[in-house]
């Protein structure tokens, strides 16, 4: 049996807001206490919204996925959709939203697949992994004006290949394919 975890919370003796770049991302620089009394005079914690990505399976058992330019890394990337939960929305609400917008794919049936936090030592937002099976094209992509999207459909030989080539770069898309394909017979 796995023990479960002492949560040996730390205390924030001093917080300030740093950085507020809009809705996408503010930093809090904080003084913070360990349990030992250890002070930690600099922490700083990156304020994102939370994520979603989607693994889409169509009805005939292909994965609907996407290649974009990520301009941090100079490369274009393989990808699952992804994409920021907007206010109001819920985590469902927006891997729906987001994937039609960007491959123009929808309907199905969807179930939560994993959630993870994209880097729990200064990120305070969660990445939620949908995926949808039976989903079907039924529109247009409606990229916004920083998105340039191509679509895929590939079979999952070809997903399996593109994992085993290192091909698929995002490590929040990499984690949920590898768990698919270890649970996934």
């Amino acid at each position: 049996m796995i023990p479960l975890l002492e949560n040996r919370k730390w205390r924030v003796v001093k917080s300030e807001n740093i950085l507020h770049l809009g809705e996408w991302l503010s930093v809090r620089q904080e003084t913070v206490e360990l349990p030992s009394g250890r002070q930690i005079p600099t922490w700083f914690v990156l304020e994102f919204p939370d994520w979603i990505n989607v693994i889409a399976i169509t009805k005939d058992g292909k994965f609907v996925m996407e290649d974009q330019y990520r301009h941090a890394l100079g490369q274009t990337c393989y990808e699952i959709v992804a994409g920021v939960i907007d206010k109001g929305e819920t985590p469902l609400q927006a891997a729906q939203r987001e994937l039609s917008e960007e491959t123009g794919y929808g309907g199905g049936t969807w179930e939560l697949f994993m959630t993870l936090s994209p880097n729990p030592t200064n990120h305070n937002n969660l990445s939620y992994t949908f995926l949808a099976r039976d989903v079907e094209k039924i529109g247009e992509q409606h990229q916004e004006a920083t998105e340039d999207i191509n679509v895929h459909v590939f079979t999952r030989e070809e997903v399996r290949e593109i994992l085993d080539r290192g091909m698929i770069v995002q490590a929040l898309h990499a984690a949920p394919l590898w768990k698919f394909f270890a649970t996934e017979k």
